[in-house]
């Protein structure tokens, strides 16, 4: 994984395994590496790793077994507010990037609408 200067490394992290879990790659309930093993596999400080792992307990993503590991959460609830979270951060960014461009809501609305009849329903 290439790290972006601007962005601490732990919240990279942490995006990079929330887009695993998300898409289905990491499932609910599974057993996350150790914080060593983490820390090699991102190529980051240990102390990182355990940051990597605080932080997103702290978030109710994962949880720890004492003695046994870090899991994935298995909360149905929870795994839903995560991605009702990305969902509305990757909105909000669209629709600033092309606010930005000068598009009003409208325009925005229809851009999408477009896509998806020219994407998902085979029309042009």
């Amino acid at each position: 994984m290439e790290f972006q200067n601007n962005i601490p490394i732990y919240l990279q992290v942490i995006k990079d395994i929330k887009s695993r879990i998300l898409s289905g790659e990491i499932h609910p309930g599974d057993k996350l590496p150790s914080s060593r093993e983490m820390a090699v596999r991102y190529g980051v400080n240990p102390n990182t790793a355990s940051r990597i792992y605080n932080e997103m307990e702290r978030q109710g993503i994962t949880f720890t077994k004492r003695g046994i590991g870090t899991f994935v959460t298995e909360s149905d609830e929870d795994l839903a507010e995560l991605r009702k979270t990305e969902v509305r951060k990757l909105t909000e960014k669209y629709v600033s990037d092309l606010t930005k461009l000068g598009l009003k809501g409208c325009e925005i609305r229809s851009e999408i609408k477009q896509y998806f009849l020219e994407n998902e329903c085979g029309e042009k």
